[in-house]
């Protein structure tokens, strides 16, 4: 698989064209995705603008995200924007954005994937793993799978920007918080105090960022388009994929993880959907050459729901409308 974006490079832009207005939220992490996006595009002679807003999902940080209803929460404020005309791109965390993108919006480009790992960050102490123990989260996808290693723990949730969130685990007397590995290294947030949880199946395109453009746009598309790294963009296009089809526009303890094994030229999937509770699992597995990416998250999603899954998702659906 090459590994380069299929776009020919473009000419450096011209003057008559303004600076691209690049949207983020005001986050420490958003802004730093910013920046990394502003550079790459900066080093290919295009001028730029950050211009940075609050998110619903960083104001609202007093009920846990299932409970508000809203799909592409981190998103949403963004995508206002872009189609009011207020920014040109924006960037965002993959795994925070919707799988159906708004009327208008179109992905641009899918930049190299950092890691993709969950890890849990801990006080100095991990004799809790081996009895009763607290941890925080507010992924329904971590909580779950967390309980069915650790059916005698308890989950409770947290929200806010991950500073927020670390900074809430150290006023605690909880004995650890998940947090996604490449947050917490992008700032130089990740403590000495972690394990990594490597049986933790990660959110659909954990660990990638996006960048998405309004489809008309074809200067703004044809730049990003150069940051576009081909491997993250196969593979998260398989994992959200299989996400779409599970979920329906419904929140679930859904992880996905598509590897390309460049020696043999094939793609490593699974997938997992749990119970909230943790106590059901179903799970797959599989290894396919790399000619059949386009359908993969599709099909496997089909396993799953013809192997348990449609009833799963049926009560988990039901037991968050409660």
């Amino acid at each position: 698989m090459n590994k380069k974006s299929n776009s020919a490079p473009i000419a450096p832009p011209s003057e008559a064209r303004g600076a691209i207005r690049i949207g983020t939220r005001d986050s420490e992490l958003a802004l730093w995705q910013a920046h990394t996006v502003e550079k790459k595009l900066n080093d290919l002679g295009y001028k730029t603008e950050i211009i940075a807003v609050k998110s619903e999902g960083d104001i609202i940080l007093d009920k846990p995200l299932y409970e508000l209803g809203i799909t592409g929460i981190f998103t949403k404020t963004l995508d206002v924007a872009m189609i009011s005309g207020q920014v040109d791109i924006a960037v965002h965390s993959m795994k925070d954005v919707p799988t159906a993108l708004p009327q208008g919006i179109v992905q641009a480009a899918v930049l190299e994937r950092a890691n993709t790992l969950d890890i849990l960050v801990h006080k100095g102490n991990l004799d809790f793993l081996q009895g009763n123990g607290t941890i925080a989260t507010g992924s329904l996808r971590r909580q779950a799978q967390w309980l069915h290693k650790y059916p005698n723990h308890k989950v409770v949730d947290l929200r806010g920007n991950v500073n927020t969130r670390m900074q809430k685990l150290q006023d605690s007397d909880w004995n650890g918080a998940v947090f996604a590995a490449a947050g917490l290294e992008r700032i130089n947030l990740k403590p000495t105090d972690f394990i990594n949880l490597d049986w933790m199946i990660p959110a659909p395109a954990q660990g990638a960022m996006v960048v998405v453009a309004m489809a008309e746009d074809e200067f703004c598309r044809e730049a990003v388009s150069e940051l576009n790294d081909i491997e993250t963009e196969v593979c998260t296009h398989i994992e959200r994929q299989f996400l779409r089809r599970l979920e329906g526009g419904c929140t679930a303890p859904i992880g996905a993880l598509a590897t390309y094994n460049e020696d043999e030229d094939t793609i490593h999937f699974e997938g997992v959907l749990f119970s909230i509770d943790g106590q059901q699992k179903i799970a797959i597995n599989k290894v396919v050459p790399i000619e059949e990416w386009k359908n993969l998250g599709y099909h496997s999603a089909e396993e799953i729901l013809n192997n348990g899954g449609t009833e799963l998702m049926k009560t988990i659906k039901e037991t968050l409308k409660k």
